[in-house]
């Protein structure tokens, strides 16, 4: 049994001074930076952005406050990513933008393609046939299908989300309640390092948000054999309120819960699509996407081995 932390609910608390200062400073450093690069004075800059040079001056030296406009404005100006000068993390290699800037120019299949051979020939483990990842969107079936595969396989069988529950000492509702979506990211990682950290061989079900996370999906990705459990918006919201879940509002319409589904199912799926194999249980009973995934994984474990 988990021993359950008592935590207290403590007020925000705004962001020290100093961690402004910093961050002007480093934005600045990042816009004078990048306008080099680019050949640019500020002169030329303040001409092309419309922001007066006396202002530029100001922020290179990391002193004012400016809005997401301006900053987009001088991004467009520069012809820069806007991320490249507000991102926290450290300002990326001039090879990684090379790489990054093909990248951008290849359509959805083609940059699949170029993730996979990029995962198989620098990331991924040799190991993962023994850890069998399932991932997608609510209602797919990988709780019920992940534990029949187990069984099957003669695995261990996970929830990821029991286990982040177990990380955080807490339940996944007093997670979100205390430290917020950005607090339960970080203990899904630790949660899913945890696990794969297990050398036995193992199958979990995998929260259907986790693919919009990068860290945590290129570690899953790299660390485990994937299966996209697939179906029709329709399925999964069907197979969602026979489950009764709660996180579908009271107050929602069917029509309106349905409509946010397929969006959000529309946005996950190029992530989904990265899976090592999909499995489309749409119009299929239990038993029969059961006996087709223990299938899919038999023929993936003969293919691994023939390589």
């Amino acid at each position: 049994m988990v021993e359950r932390k008592t935590l207290k609910a403590r007020p925000l608390q705004m962001p020290e001074a100093s961690s402004d200062t910093d961050f002007l400073a480093t934005l600045g450093g990042r816009v004078r930076d990048a306008r080099a690069r680019h050949g640019m004075t500020r002169k030329m800059l303040a001409r092309d952005s419309g922001i007066s040079e006396r202002y530029l001056a100001e922020m290179e030296a990391g002193r004012g406050n400016f809005s997401i406009m301006m900053l987009k404005k001088l991004a467009s100006a520069i012809d820069v990513p806007l991320g490249e000068l507000v991102d926290d993390q450290a300002p990326p290699m001039p090879e990684y933008t090379l790489i990054a800037q093909r990248l951008r120019t290849l359509p959805p299949k083609d940059l699949n393609e170029a993730g996979a051979l990029l995962a198989r020939r620098f990331g991924r483990c040799r190991d993962r046939g023994e850890r069998i990842a399932l991932i997608g969107l609510r209602g797919a079936g990988k709780s019920t299908l992940g534990s029949m595969l187990a069984k099957d396989l003669g695995y261990q069988f996970f929830e990821l989300s029991h286990e982040i529950a177990a990380v955080a000492g807490v339940s996944i509702e007093e997670i979100f309640e205390l430290e917020g979506q950005a607090g339960y990211r970080r203990h899904e990682l630790r949660a899913l390092r945890q696990i794969v950290g297990r050398r036995k061989p193992l199958v979990f079900a995998v929260g259907g948000g986790l693919v919009a996370e990068p860290a945590a999906f290129q570690f899953l990705l790299d660390s485990c054999y994937t299966v996209w459990l697939r179906a029709t918006p329709q399925e999964h919201w069907e197979r969602v309120m026979r489950q009764g879940d709660y996180r579908v509002s009271a107050d929602t319409s069917p029509s309106a819960a349905l409509a946010d589904m397929r969006r959000i199912l529309s946005q996950r799926e190029p992530l989904y699509a990265m899976a090592d194999a999909t499995l489309d249980t749409s119009g299929r009973t239990v038993r029969q996407s059961a006996k087709e995934l223990t299938t899919l994984i038999g023929k993936a474990a003969q293919l691994e081995h023939a390589r």
